[in-house]
């Protein structure tokens, strides 16, 4: 049964990149790997990243000197704007699964990588941040984007805060001045072509894409299962098309 080896997961905050990630890592790895093509799963997120950004900010605030990198507000932080912080993540991330994957041999014969992070136009979008991705990760990876809307986005992030577990990587809230920055302007449709699934052509790779339509929210675990390996099994029907 093949697996997929990188999955590049995008999507608004709280537009359900977590959720997905908790459910699949929930699903035995025998169905698992049948209908989601997911063997044992590695996550990489660079909220982790910006987060750490920001609390060295707060240091370098108590040593008297400027912030970097972001501006505290109420219930968190927004980042400077026209810096290249996030640009640098997403090198970052080539460099740690080429370094810390691509490198082992047999890794991917049973592991899938997920490579998670939300990009607004403000900041350049998917446009801007796909490209700085190198050339090798790209030819081993496929992207997964979780399409909700704006307004849903908002109403996620507040009650995912509300209900998620103190210490449960869903319990963290994006204040209203990042959430603007990284959801209110997408630009997906634009990148894609309005299409819901296809290829982007990306360094001269083929790059395998499906949109996963998540609305309405679901809860149910059978419903979901079934929106989760739909969007999972057509876009491996693309990866593998894709070296025919």
């Amino acid at each position: 049964m093949s697996i997929f080896e990188n999955i590049i997961l995008n999507g608004r905050p709280a537009g359900g990149k977590s959720e997905l990630i908790d459910f699949i890592k929930n699903t035995p790895l025998a169905e698992r790997r049948e209908r989601f093509h997911i063997g044992e799963l590695v996550e990489i997120d660079d909220f982790v990243w910006l987060w750490d950004k920001f609390v060295e900010d707060d240091l370098w605030e108590k040593v008297g000197e400027p912030r970097l990198y972001s501006t505290a507000v109420p219930g968190g932080y927004v980042q400077h704007e026209g810096d290249k912080l996030l640009d640098m993540l997403i090198c970052k991330f080539s460099a740690v699964v080429e370094r810390d994957f691509m490198g082992k041999d047999g890794f991917y014969d049973d592991h899938t990588v997920f490579v998670e992070f939300a990009r607004g136009v403000a900041d350049g979008g998917f446009k801007r941040a796909y490209p700085l991705f190198s050339k090798e990760v790209l030819e081993r990876s496929v992207i997964l984007y979780i399409k909700v809307s704006y307004e849903e986005s908002r109403r996620r992030n507040e009650a995912r805060y509300q209900e998620a577990l103190a210490h449960s990587i869903l319990a963290h809230k994006l204040p209203e001045e990042a959430l603007q920055r990284f959801s209110a302007g997408q630009d997906w449709d634009e990148v894609t072509g309005g299409r819901d699934q296809g290829t982007l052509d990306l360094h001269g790779v083929k790059v395998p894409f499906v949109t996963l339509n998540n609305e309405p929210e679901l809860k149910d675990p059978v419903a979901l299962n079934a929106r989760y390996s739909k969007a999972l099994q057509d876009l491996m029907k693309l990866h593998l098309r894709r070296h025919d």
